[in-house]
């Protein structure tokens, strides 16, 4: 199972233990997660903003009889019913990219699931540069702060006349409204 980021909204059935039939439908936003299930016979529809998940995690799915380890990406909720897979893998070659993707377009955070189970950031010391956010560096203390901008070093000074003309008892041109 592999969702592409980029074609939002997107929707897709996905397994559910609680679920009656073992199946929910997920529909995926850029602000909402819709999700479709019925348990013991009551239909249920729920409407969650991205800001109710804890972030974009990847996580390793243990093997089944007869099948590899399979790598996930998965949108992390706190309640671990409602948690949306958008990604499951065999092979690692795109995972981290997708990951990442996956974080940049949700507007979440990467998380990284332990063996345990609970999640952690990845990249506590690099903070914001992963998500692509850019941190700037402040200009209060450089060697150039009191200079003045060379647009005011190119405009002439405008200066008074030492006798300005002034008519005194002449009719006005313009007629007052």
């Amino acid at each position: 199972m592999r969702l592409d980021p980029l074609a939002l909204p997107v929707r897709f059935s996905a397994e559910d233990s609680a679920a009656d039939g073992r199946m929910r439908t997920v529909e995926i936003d850029r602000n909402r997660v819709l999700v479709h299930r019925t348990v013991r016979g009551v239909h249920m529809r729920l409407n969650m903003p991205l800001a109710a998940f804890l972030g974009v995690a990847v996580r390793l799915m243990p093997a089944r009889v007869e099948e590899d380890d399979a790598i996930a990406i998965v949108l992390e909720h706190r309640d671990s019913t409602l948690s949306v897979p958008l990604h499951i893998a065999s092979e690692t070659d795109n995972v981290i990219a997708d990951w990442q993707m996956w974080g940049r377009v949700l507007r979440q955070r990467l998380l990284v699931a332990e063996g345990d189970g609970t999640l952690r950031e990845p990249f506590a010391m690099i903070g914001p540069l992963m998500l692509g956010e850019v941190v700037r560096r402040r200009r209060r203390h450089t060697v150039l702060k009191g200079r003045r901008p060379k647009i005011y070093s190119r405009r002439a000074q405008t200066r008074l006349m030492e006798n300005p003309v002034v008519h005194r008892g002449e009719r006005e041109i313009i007629a007052p409204e």
